[in-house]
């Protein structure tokens, strides 16, 4: 009898711990976490999960192994807060990133238009206050994503949010995840305060190719959102087919950076096959997504970007998802190495038979070119400097004209100083008097020099001048000369003539 007394109040013990504990949980969601991260640390999401069967073999994947803030640490120099107070940004959050003046950037001609990057868009519609409240008592909140964790060195954008975006950030991860388009939000949230939380979401996880850009709310007219609506491109319908496919190109381009010694290596090795893969195309297909550069081979800036984003990802390297503004919206990559964070273009990079023009750059190197905006300000600054322009740059575009150009051929050009005598005096003495001109091509700078002295110091005169006005009848002759290089190292030498 005593052993069945102490057995009911050993039970009722427990379960008066285990009340207080919900209770606790109920008013503390990071209570909720790192209880369910203990007791299901197998849900933690430290990199996607779609495709990853079809992915080689022995590929390091970023770990997710703590909670968020641990990893990252902007450097604390001024802050940029966004709309206001309460957007659902993490208080006092700042970053060493100072934007240029916007309207200071200027665009290279042949790039000019190499962006498309398509800003969120949120479809908020307010309801009466009777549908949402029906709204409210049947809407489920779909996955809310408990037990989820995300490493803040490999996803910063749930790290910029507080602690309730971050339980929504978890829903709609976990909703796109599972393919629940339709939810009530499990914390209470403004139209505003959602965006951003969209946005880190979508910034942050390149995986989810099958996500768009734009979502729907309905709220009642205090702003509260009461349901969210998660919008999908035409790959949701057949989910598993789409995933295959993107994970067997990826696995191809992984198969051959994972080998590599460092991750220098594999960051150059995933920026030369995406430029080899990939076409510039505006009008593509899903062109927001990984999926188009991975799998359809055409895409816009947010496709290189968004694709470079997770095959770094899965190589264990730190890549994020910039966007901001190129001349028009754009989208690029920072990228951290070990000394620091990298910016990388690999959109601009795609011309002609790919470049490093905009591989690995600092933020001072791109403050002519590029402005980060939205919640990309908050990403760290860019100062790495021991892997910054290790690789050749092409040489500029030669603006030079061709012999052709001038209408001239190789069997025209002059190599000596007599031979240039020698055509000045038939071309002075065939146009006679009276105002002309008349061109010649000269080989070398060396004969450049010789041909600039022998004006200066008027040998010319004796040379063909005073011969050629003899011939012509002409008692006084001026002469303007000027001198355009071409390509090769030849010059064009044109004069302006008046002989009397």
């Amino acid at each position: 009898m005593k052993i069945l007394k102490k057995l009911l109040l050993l039970i009722g013990i427990l379960f008066g711990l285990l009340t207080a504990l919900v209770i606790g949980c109920a008013f503390h969601p990071e209570l909720t976490e790192r209880v369910a991260g203990f007791l299901y640390p197998e849900k933690g999401v430290g990199a996607d999960k779609a495709g990853q069967e079809q992915m080689a073999e022995g590929i390091a994947l970023p770990a997710s192994v703590e909670e968020v803030g641990d990893s990252f640490d902007p450097a604390v120099e001024e802050s940029y807060p966004l709309d206001s107070e309460d957007n659902g940004i993490e208080p006092g959050i700042t970053s060493g990133y100072t934007p240029p003046d916007e309207a200071s950037v200027t665009v290279p001609e042949n790039l000019a238009g190499h962006t498309g990057y398509q800003q969120i868009q949120d479809e908020t519609c307010q309801v009466e206050e009777e549908e949402a409240e029906q709204l409210q008592n049947q809407l489920s909140v779909g996955n809310a994503g408990d037990g989820l964790i995300f490493d803040a060195r490999f996803y910063p954008y749930y790290a910029m949010l507080d602690a309730k975006g971050r339980h929504l950030y978890r829903q709609i991860y976990a909703n796109a995840d599972q393919l629940f388009q339709t939810f009530a939000p499990v914390e209470t949230v403004t139209a505003e305060q959602l965006r951003n939380v969209f946005a880190a979401v979508y910034n942050d996880h390149p995986e989810l190719f099958w996500l768009e850009t734009a979502y729907a709310c309905k709220c009642r007219e205090n702003g509260q959102c009461v349901e969210i609506e998660l919008k999908f491109n035409r790959l949701a319908q057949d989910l598993e087919k789409a995933k295959q496919a993107f994970g067997e190109q990826a696995g191809q381009i992984l198969a051959q950076a994972q080998g590599l010694e460092d991750h220098y290596g594999r960051e150059k090795a995933v920026h030369n096959a995406l430029i080899e893969k990939c076409a510039y195309d505006l009008e593509a297909e899903m062109s927001q997504s990984a999926y188009s550069a991975m799998v359809n081979g055409r895409t816009v800036c947010a496709g290189y970007a968004r694709a470079f984003q997770y095959l770094l990802q899965q190589l264990g390297i730190p890549c994020y998802y910039c966007t901001g503004y190129a001349g028009e919206n754009h989208a690029w990559n920072i990228v951290e190495l070990s000394d620091g964070y990298y910016n990388v273009d690999v959109t601009w990079d795609d011309t002609g038979e790919g470049s490093y023009a905009y591989f690995n750059k600092s933020d001072a190197d791109y403050a002519k070119t590029h402005v980060r905006k939205e919640l990309s300000v908050y990403l760290p600054p860019c100062n790495g400097q021991d892997f910054r322009n290790l690789e050749p740059e092409p040489l500029p575009e030669d603006t030079r004209r061709s012999l052709e150009e001038v209408g001239f051929t190789q069997e025209q050009v002059l190599f000596d100083l007599p031979s240039y005598h020698e055509d000045c005096y038939g071309q002075v003495t065939a146009n006679g008097t009276g105002r002309y001109t008349f061109y010649n091509v000269i080989e070398s700078g060396e004969l450049l020099e010789a041909w600039y002295e022998d004006y200066r110091s008027e040998s010319y005169k004796q040379a063909y001048m005073e011969e050629a006005m003899e011939a012509i009848g002409a008692s006084s002759c001026e002469i303007r000369l000027s001198a355009e290089e071409l390509q090769g190292g030849r010059y064009l030498i044109t004069h302006q003539v008046t002989a009397r």
